[in-house]
């Protein structure tokens, strides 16, 4: 994990939560920061390499219930609910574009250790389930709020898998960057609360790390292969 976001600052956790994501999230990723500029520069991605990320992704955040869903069944908190909702009904629309998106792109290409990158994205997913179930307060919500602001790079990727596959990107309605931060300054403030939802988020942002770890050394292994 980067060091680049500052590990604890009392009374200002929408702050932090917000340096997390920028420092150690999707964005953040060397593989995923390759795709991108590969985009910009309009050179062609793979789409064995998207089509693996839409796969991969899937395994982790594809099945219901998932980190929002858990988090909505643990926090106690007034400020959140109505997030919560909202969050939780548009990650359901998430899942089913992509899944669409994953079937369009087509399997996860063959690809040396295979059966234990899908063990350990299974572990990942296993690790999110325990972290949004949690009964430690602001864990669960550090969890959830840290997906919905790393979910728009995760989508960036995701549109292009879908756009090479021949489909229309839909349109995601996730709670935007402010008003997530909104909610983290709003159910923040107290030191206690405000650690767990800094673990939760930062717990969070390194299973997506480690996804594009995985997914990174796979592309190497197949363009090796070549």
């Amino acid at each position: 994990m980067s060091e680049a976001a500052p590990r604890y600052q009392f009374g200002d956790i929408a702050r932090v939560l917000d340096a997390l994501v920028a420092a150690d999230g999707t964005a953040a990723h060397a593989y995923v920061i390759r795709a991108r500029t590969g985009l910009a520069s309009e050179g062609l991605l793979a789409l064995p390499d998207l089509a693996d990320a839409a796969s991969y992704i899937c395994l982790l955040h594809g099945r219901h219930p998932g980190v929002i869903d858990h988090a909505a069944t643990r926090s106690t908190e007034n400020a959140a609910r109505q997030w919560l909702i909202e969050a939780a009904d548009a990650f359901a629309a998430e899942r089913t574009y992509l899944t669409q998106v994953t079937v369009a792109a087509g399997p996860a290409p063959s690809t040396a250790g295979q059966a234990d990158c899908e063990t350990a994205v299974s572990q990942q997913r296993h690790a999110l389930d325990t972290l949004a179930q949690s009964d430690r307060r602001g864990c669960a919500m550090g969890a959830a709020m840290a997906l919905v602001l790393d979910w728009r790079a995760m989508r960036q990727v995701l549109d292009m898998a879908a756009i090479r596959a021949g489909l229309e990107p839909h349109p995601c309605a996730l709670p935007d960057r402010a008003a997530t931060l909104v909610v983290a300054r709003d159910i923040g403030g107290d030191d206690i609360i405000d650690r767990a939802i800094q673990f939760g988020a930062r717990q969070l942002l390194n299973q997506h790390r480690g996804l594009w770890d995985i997914l990174s050394a796979r592309a190497d292994l197949r363009a090796r292969g070549d």
